[in-house]
């Protein structure tokens, strides 16, 4: 079960933005993954929740940042709820996508499980709804995945299979690189892991 800590940053200018310390792990159901996010200063400022089914597809979603919390999975597409700071205002969504995604590591790793993809595999096109920061808004993105490359490289704690993807927002044409290990973001923008206390766990 990999625990450690991410640091979060704004890609383009690396202004820090949050710390995402998370516990993830395969289960029976599929994969869930767990984690509580404080800003620079030490402050509390969201939680993240997030499971998945054998096939990658999101079965509970919940959210919180800066009293707004969303609960969501798939159902029709992608169905969600998202409620008001001060609990009285629900709002109710449904778009017909993939998956969620959002500023967590937890959904990079989600969208790898739901595409599955190998070296040889064509680039896959994929929407997903995401929730920006920091009410939770939700907005639909179309983005195209490739897996790059699998390299295998020797650790102390045996080997350790790293994937390198290309990911393009469809939108804007902007590219860029995720490395993934298992369950666990090596790199990608906006996020850096920062500890790691045990090996990522590997998915059958």
């Amino acid at each position: 079960m990999p625990r450690g800590r991410y640091s979060l940053h704004d890609p383009h200018d690396h202004t820090p933005l949050a710390d995402e310390r998370f516990q993830c792990a395969p289960g029976p159901s599929g994969w869930r993954y767990v984690s509580q996010l404080t800003t620079p200063s030490g402050d509390h400022s969201g939680s993240v929740d997030l499971t998945l089914d054998e096939l990658g597809r999101p079965i509970r979603l919940e959210l919180h940042a800066a009293g707004w919390q969303v609960r969501g999975a798939a159902l029709d597409g992608v169905t969600w709820v998202r409620t008001d700071p001060t609990g009285t205002d629900a709002t109710e969504g449904n778009v017909r996508a993939h998956a969620f995604t959002g500023t967590s590591p937890a959904f990079l790793i989600a969208t790898t499980r739901l595409l599955r993809l190998t070296p040889s595999s064509a680039a896959t096109r994929v929407r997903l709804v995401t929730f920006t920061d920091p009410v939770l808004a939700p907005r639909t993105m179309d983005q195209s995945w490739a897996l790059l490359k699998r390299e295998t490289h020797g650790t102390d704690n045996g080997p350790l299979t790293v994937d390198e993807y290309q990911v393009t927002a469809l939108d804007t044409g902007e590219q860029h690189a995720v490395h993934i290990a298992g369950d666990v973001v090596l790199a990608a923008p906006g996020i850096e892991l920062e500890e790691l206390e045990s090996p990522p766990s590997a998915f059958g």
